[in-house]
């Protein structure tokens, strides 16, 4: 009977063991980690506005510290970096004028601009004034008469013309002799000229109206005018049920036009022109597109001329073509095509040079191509095994283009831009040679931009720039981080490990808590988005600290980019075309090498989690790698893409619809679910509708699996305000009771 009774008491001491609880301070360390608990609060200038004045003399920013926000200016004539203002006066003053106490530290001014003799103007708390530097004087701005802007009108440029629709259809009007004319006559409702096809219009009620729209573009010489007609005659919607309106007892219904992958019964969008003078169509050779795919129009500066970008459904081709009014012309300037897709197709047009840049991947690497339009010649500009993210200005007098780059100095990490100029020659000059990440914003007169430069593991440094050499000229901030460097915060640490196809690099960072303890076991968290339209590691010092709050409580947080996400070669991105069921093996790769590399990581104890793409990620992670994700938190999760927005499954799924959706679903696949999944979503979601995760819960309610699921009844895509934190909390608390095996705190402090 004694040996019973030491063998209960064993059991209890075990259970009790197994089921600690974390404490409040544990919790109050991951809340003083949060965005808002933190940011130039705890640790200050991990990114620095700069504020350009629209006179071109210099520009403002503020520099931030411990209980305190200080107003500096930069003058081009110098480069100094002096106050502003004095901050305790102007803050006497507003006091005065505002009849409330106003801090010198917390002024929270915004659109700040000089006017002559050195003042100042700026909005605060709503309201404009201006200011005398020499007598601190400031007074309340009288607001200008405004005069209203009639939204369902446009002006030509020469103000000669008015163009309005009526009856769904086109008229312009003479603003000299009040005369209409109807340039088009068979439009009638759901099949509209002159409008736009709303991707967030929501229309309430059962019969509701859809939101009144108007749109026409305008040639620059006034004599022409481009619209679309857009067709819902057979276009299907989505719906909603709000249940969150406290003064209605019945849901409210919602619904929106959107169509699914491989729908037919889809908005067509049509693009139109009319001629001013003759008051007729012009009829073109551009295709009916749906509201994914229709055709976008930018007048030339020549008369009736015209450039029309488009892809085909599928995205394996794009267009981009002159269109010659005058002639009735129609001439190809760029066909890009694709076995697979073609992802941010760009350009942009030099029209006194006559000449359009475009970014491709034709040579397997996003690179600058320019194409000459009185010759129709192609010719790269650029060239190599490197990514062009994004081209940041240009300056066509000079013949000179600014772009940013990733892997171009293959020492550096490949997420890391550079920022590049290059002249129409293909001469390139690099301007910013720092090994890091560089963040960059251009003067608006282009003779200067502001860098921020740092890494995830090296903090910011904000600095002003000559565009023409890349040379320093002023320091303007400095990130400070001393306060969570007391409290034991180490940066997230980068790793690479080589990827399922044996050969390539990935890379990825991990978070730990600040109370780490090499000889303690922790449970790995997998914080994924593989979503191919981006990547997820991060590259810059402001997002050091994102996954700190969730480590805090006793997790090691991962992040890493596999084949198939953006941003590198057009081969490495191609991984994931009709394959995104195929994402995570690189993930479950990186658990495995950080289990191997380290031993306070543990991989029996793996978690999940991700929001829209991620969610579908955290879905099919629990179901498709049972034996090494354990537990998982999907938020707005695109669950099958069948029932998705059409653009992002067909682009990256593929067009038509095959086998393969079915073969990736999370729906299809609940059966196999092992670990505990918690499923939330929001009840009014119409970027990712929650249809697919109310079809989910039913498809793991028939295969008999056990899971949780909650929903926001008033919440969209993002979670904002209180249903934010509170879902932060919920998933904090999941991993906690399920993944640590301790008793998670519900009641604890936000700030």
């Amino acid at each position: 009977m004694k040996s019973f009774y030491y063998f209960l008491v064993a059991i209890f001491l075990t259970t009790h063991v197994s089921a600690q609880k974390l404490t409040p301070a544990e919790y109050q360390s991951a809340v003083s980690f949060m965005h808002e608990n933190l940011n130039n609060k705890t640790v200050f200038n991990l990114y620095t506005n700069a504020y350009w004045f629209n006179d071109h003399s210099g520009l403002w920013f503020v520099d931030y510290s411990k209980n305190n926000e200080t107003y500096k200016t930069l003058s081009f004539e110098d480069y100094k970096v002096k106050l502003l203002f004095d901050h305790e006066r102007i803050a006497q003053e507003l006091s005065k004028i505002t009849k409330k106490k106003i801090e010198a530290n917390q002024l929270e001014l915004s659109n700040i601009e000089r006017t002559k003799g050195e003042g100042l103007i700026f909005d605060f708390d709503s309201k404009t004034y201006t200011f005398h530097p020499k007598t601190y004087q400031i007074q309340l701005k009288k607001e200008e008469q405004k005069q209203e802007k009639n939204e369902f009108e446009t002006k030509s440029p020469n103000e000669n013309w008015i163009a309005f629709s009526k009856d769904y259809n086109l008229y312009i009007k003479s603003t000299k002799t009040d005369q209409e004319y109807q340039l088009s006559f068979d439009g009638k409702k759901d099949y509209e000229y002159a409008t736009y096809y709303g991707w967030y219009d929501i229309l309430e009620g059962e019969n509701a109206e859809r939101p009144k729209h108007f749109k026409v573009t305008w040639s620059k010489d006034s004599k022409w005018i481009a619209a679309d007609v857009v067709d819902f005659r057979n276009a299907e919607k989505m719906y909603l049920l709000d249940h969150s309106i406290d003064s209605l007892y019945k849901s409210k219904l919602l619904s929106y036009y959107r169509g699914s992958p491989g729908d037919t019964t889809m908005v067509h969008v049509t693009p139109v022109f009319f001629n001013v003078e003759s008051k007729k169509e012009v009829k073109t050779n551009l295709p009916i597109g749906t509201h994914i795919n229709s055709v976008a129009v930018e007048w030339m500066e020549k008369s009736g001329v015209l450039l029309a970008g488009y892809s085909e459904r599928g995205y394996k081709k794009e267009f981009l073509k002159l269109i010659d009014h005058n002639t009735g012309t129609e001439e190809t300037l760029v066909e890009e095509t694709s076995k697979t897709n073609i992802d941010n197709f760009w350009y942009r047009k030099f029209d006194n040079k006559q000449k359009v840049i475009f970014l491709s991947e034709r040579s397997g690497w996003r690179q600058l191509y320019m194409v000459d339009i009185k010759t129709n010649e192609t010719k790269p500009l650029t060239s190599g095994k490197f990514y062009i993210n994004s081209v940041i200005h240009t300056d066509e007098e000079n013949e000179e283009i600014y772009f940013l780059a990733s892997g171009k100095d293959p020492k550096m990490n490949p997420y890391h831009q550079q920022l590049f100029k290059v002249d129409f020659k293909g001469n390139t000059l690099l301007l910013t040679p720092e090994n890091a990440h560089h963040l960059v914003s251009f003067s608006n007169d282009g003779l200067y931009f502001v860098d921020n430069y740092s890494s995830v593991n090296n903090p910011t440094n904000t600095v002003l720039r000559l565009a023409k050499s890349g040379k320093i000229v002023a320091e303007l901030t400095t990130a400070e981080i001393a306060d969570v460097l007391v409290k034991g915060w180490t940066a997230p640490e980068p790793f690479k490990l080589t990827a399922k196809d044996g050969k390539t690099t990935i890379y990825g960072a991990l978070w730990k808590p600040t109370h780490f303890d090499p000889t303690k076991s922790y449970p790995i968290i997998d914080h994924t988005y593989s979503g191919p339209h981006t990547q997820m590691f991060p590259k810059s010092f402001d997002r050091a600290f994102m996954n700190q709050s969730l480590a805090e409580l006793g997790f090691i947080v991962m992040m890493v980019d596999g084949l198939g996400s953006s941003g590198r070669s057009k081969e490495f991105h191609d991984h994931s075309y009709k394959n995104m069921g195929n994402n995570l093996e690189d993930h479950i790769l990186a658990i495995s090498y950080l289990g191997n590399q380290y031993a306070w990581v543990d991989t029996d104890r793996v978690g999940v989690f991700g929001h829209s793409a991620g969610g579908y990620d955290t879905g099919r992670a629990m179901l498709a790698f049972p034996e090494v994700y354990k537990v998982g938190v999907a938020s707005s999760a695109d669950h099958d893409f069948r029932m998705e927005k059409a653009w992002w499954p067909e682009m990256y799924q593929g067009w038509p619809v095959d086998a393969t959706y079915e073969e990736v679903s999370n729906i299809t696949n609940a059966k196999n679910l092992k670990g505990k999944l918690l499923l939330v979503h929001g009840g009014i979601d119409e970027n990712v509708n929650p249809s697919a995760t109310f079809k989910f819960a039913e498809a793991l309610i028939n295969a008999d699996k056990e899971f949780d699921l909650f929903i926001f009844p008033s919440q969209r895509h993002g979670y904002q305000g209180k249903a934010n934190k509170y879902f932060i909390k919920k998933r904090w608390n999941y991993f906690v009771e399920h993944l640590k095996e301790e008793v998670p705190i519900w009641d604890f402090k936000w700030e």
